[in-house]
């Protein structure tokens, strides 16, 4: 059992200062980051001196960038996820039969997190990228993951709160969970303008071989280019059997007559 002595406070101290650079400051100064990450000017800098040390950050005068060895972190994440290669031409072929952006993506606690990308067009007012994170609760991925989540995530991203995006958005508790409830009866999401006004999205789940649902297939599109009935059609079946497949790669078989799963 892990306890507090197994935490190791400077790794935590480290990738604090690391995420903190961002849009808004990409190239912070040491008083930037202190006050962003809530740490001491003193252990900033020691921090800094130790990223600049390995290759991971690069000062310029009195600010500091990252280098692009930062990137290296995510080709591990990818290369130890046989997951994102065996999806890869899945997600291109989703793209080229719908002529919409095709995603696949992963929970990290209330967060989903892109891993893997095809775009078509931009749908979105923010930049969509691997390694990009959206709030689950207000998005097709996020329904999906969270359908098949443990009951005490579940709970925990409740307890947050549920923040309204749009005026379509769900931040009732007992709303949110029969949307829950309907993705998993169905077998897939569909969300309409509930993380951003105009932006579409099915997904449907990705499991591995023991079953269990690893990452959310997502199809997005603009409501200036389909409405939610043309989706549910033309788009859902496709996403469904893309995602069926990739499942299939990840060496995932159906067993008939298998029940519900999930926290219901």
């Amino acid at each position: 059992m892990e306890t507090d002595r197994d935490f190791i406070q400077s790794i935590e101290r480290g990738f604090a200062v690391l995420m903190a650079f961002d849009a808004d400051r990409a190239n912070p100064t040491l008083a930037e980051l202190a006050a962003a990450t809530g740490l001491s000017r003193p252990a900033v800098r020691r921090i800094l001196l130790t990223l600049q040390r390995l290759g991971y950050v690069r000062g310029d005068g009195p600010r500091w960038t990252l280098t692009p060895r930062v990137l290296s972190i995510g080709q591990h994440y990818s290369a130890s996820h046989g997951m994102i290669e065996i999806a890869q031409p899945r997600l291109l072929s989703l793209a080229e039969e719908t002529g919409e952006s095709a995603s696949l993506a992963a929970l990290d606690g209330a967060e989903v997190v892109y891993v893997a990308r095809v775009p078509v067009r931009r749908i979105m007012s923010i930049n969509v990228s691997i390694g990009t994170r959206v709030p689950a609760h207000a998005t097709s991925m996020g329904r999906v993951l969270l359908a098949w989540a443990p009951p005490s995530l579940v709970d925990e991203v409740v307890a947050a709160g549920l923040p309204r995006f749009t005026e379509r958005t769900i931040t009732d508790e007992a709303a949110f969970r029969r949307a829950l409830r309907t993705v998993q009866d169905q077998g897939w999401s569909l969300v309409e303008e509930e993380l951003e006004e105009g932006l579409l999205s099915v997904s449907a789940p990705v499991r591995d071989a023991s079953g269990a649902v690893v990452a959310a297939l997502a199809s997005s599109t603009s409501s200036g280019r389909s409405d939610v009935e043309k989706l549910r059609q033309e788009v859902v079946p496709l996403v469904v059997r893309t995602a069926a497949r990739i499942s299939a790669d990840l060496g995932h078989r159906v067993t008939p007559g298998s029940g519900r799963e999930g926290f219901f």
